[in-house]
C-alpha cells in the first residue's frame, strides 16, 4: 500500500513540474519582490489581470496557496516563502544561460565566474584583479565557504576561493594560503598602543564573534581556554564587515582572520597581530578535471601575488599539506 502512495506523490510530482510555466514563475517572483500585483505588472510589463491569472494559475498547478488576500492587499504565505528561494535560483540560472548565448553568439569573452567567502571576495580578490589586464567580464559570487565549494563544483563558478576545510574530490585545490590571526579593537583603547597583543591581554572584555563555530572561531575559543582568558561575547554575526562595525562602534574587540583586518582597513579601527599562533588558511579551487581559462589560471597566481603583498607572514603551501593542515586543526 505505501509503494501505491509513493507512486502516486511520485506522479503528482511530475504533474507539477510538467504544469510549471515560466511565465508563472516570473510572474510569482515579482510579486514576492514588489509587494504587490500593481507593482509585479508594472516591472514586468503586464497587465495587473494577466499577473493575477499568472499567480492563479501557479496556484492551480501546486496545489495550494501562494499569496493570503485581504482586500486589496496580499502577504505571502509561508509556502510561497519556501518556493521563492528556488524559483529565484532557478531564473538567475536561465538568465545566466540567456546572457552566455548571446555572447555565444557574439564571440565575446566568456565572463571570469569567481565564488568566494565575503571576506577573500572583499579584502584579497579586488587586489588579485587589479594586477591584471583581463578582456573577460567578472562575476564574483559572495557566498559562505560551502556555497562557494559547492558552486565550484558544480561548475556555475571558473574559480572559488575560501577557507579550509576544502576535502571535496570534485574539486582540485591549486594551493593553500596560510596566515596569523590578529586582534581588531578601538582606536581608543589602551590596547591599541601596544604593537602586538596576546590573548590574557583582552581578559575582560567583551568579544564579537562570527557566527559559526564550525571553523576559525572554534578554534580560537580552544586557544583562549587554554589561556584561560575567558570573554563575554555580545555580538555575533556571519559577516567580517558587521564585525569591524561592532568595533568602532565600541561595542568590544574581534579576533579576526587577517584577510578582513588588512584588506579591508576601517577608520576607528586598529588592528594588531596576536601573540599567539593561530593561523588562518585558505585555498583556490576550480572544477576537477575540467580545463581553465587562461584568465582563471592567471588569477590564480595573482591571488597569491596579493595573498603575499597584503597578509604580514602569508606562506603558500602546496595542496599536498592538505591532509597534515587539518590534522593540526582538529588536534588544536
Amino acid at each position: 500500500m505505501s509503494g501505491v502512495i509513493n507512486e502516486l506523490g511520485k506522479n503528482r510530482a511530475m504533474t507539477i513540474l510538467n504544469d510549471l510555466d515560466l511565465r508563472q514563475l516570473e510572474a510569482f517572483s515579482a510579486v514576492i519582490s514588489a509587494g504587490s500585483v500593481t507593482a509585479a505588472a508594472k516591472a514586468l510589463n503586464r497587465s495587473q489581470p494577466a499577473v493575477s491569472r499568472l499567480i492563479q494559475e501557479l496556484e492551480q498547478s501546486l496545489g495550494y496557496p501562494l499569496f493570503i488576500r485581504n482586500g486589496p492587499r496580499i502577504h505571502p504565505s509561508e509556502e510561497a516563502l519556501q518556493l521563492h528561494q528556488y524559483v529565484q535560483k532557478a531564473l538567475l540560472s536561465l538568465q545566466q544561460i540567456r546572457l552566455r548565448a548571446q555572447e555565444i553568439a557574439h564571440q565575446q569573452h566568456r565572463p571570469l565566474s569567481i565564488a568566494a567567502t565575503p571576506a577573500l571576495a572583499a579584502g584579497l580578490l579586488p587586489q588579485a584583479l587589479a594586477a591584471l589586464n583581463l578582456q573577460n567580464k567578472v562575476q564574483i559570487i559572495s557566498e559562505s565557504a560551502v556555497n562557494t565549494a559547492h558552486a565550484v563544483i558544480t561548475a556555475e563558478a571558473d574559480l572559488g576561493l575560501c577557507s579550509l576545510p576544502l576535502e571535496h574530490h570534485a574539486v582540485e585545490l591549486h594551493w593553500i594560503g596560510q596566515s596569523q590571526c590578529v586582534v581588531a579593537l578601538p582606536e581608543n583603547d589602551e590596547l591599541a598602543a601596544h604593537t602586538r597583543l596576546s590573548l590574557s591581554s583582552l581578559a575582560g572584555r567583551r568579544l564579537i564573534a562570527p557566527w559559526s563555530p564550525q571553523r576559525l572561531r572554534g578554534r580560537y575559543e580552544k586557544a583562549l581556554k587554554k589561556v584561560k582568558t575567558p570573554l563575554q561575547e555580545t555580538i555575533e554575526t556571519n559577516s567580517s564587515a558587521n564585525i569591524l562595525g561592532c568595533v568602532r562602534a565600541g561595542l568590544g574587540v574581534a579576533i579576526l582572520e587577517p584577510v578582513t583586518g588588512w584588506g579591508m582597513p576601517l577608520a576607528g579601527v586598529v588592528i594588531r597581530p596576536l601573540e599567539e599562533d593561530i593561523p588562518y588558511y585558505f585555498g583556490v579551487i576550480t572544477p576537477q578535471g575540467r580545463q581553465i581559462s587562461t584568465a582563471a589560471q592567471a588569477l590564480v597566481e595573482a591571488l597569491a601575488d596579493a595573498a603575499a603583498h597584503l597578509l604580514p607572514g602569508f606562506e603558500r603551501l602546496p595542496a599536498s599539506e592538505h591532509p597534515r593542515i587539518m590534522r593540526l586543526i582538529n588536534q588544536d
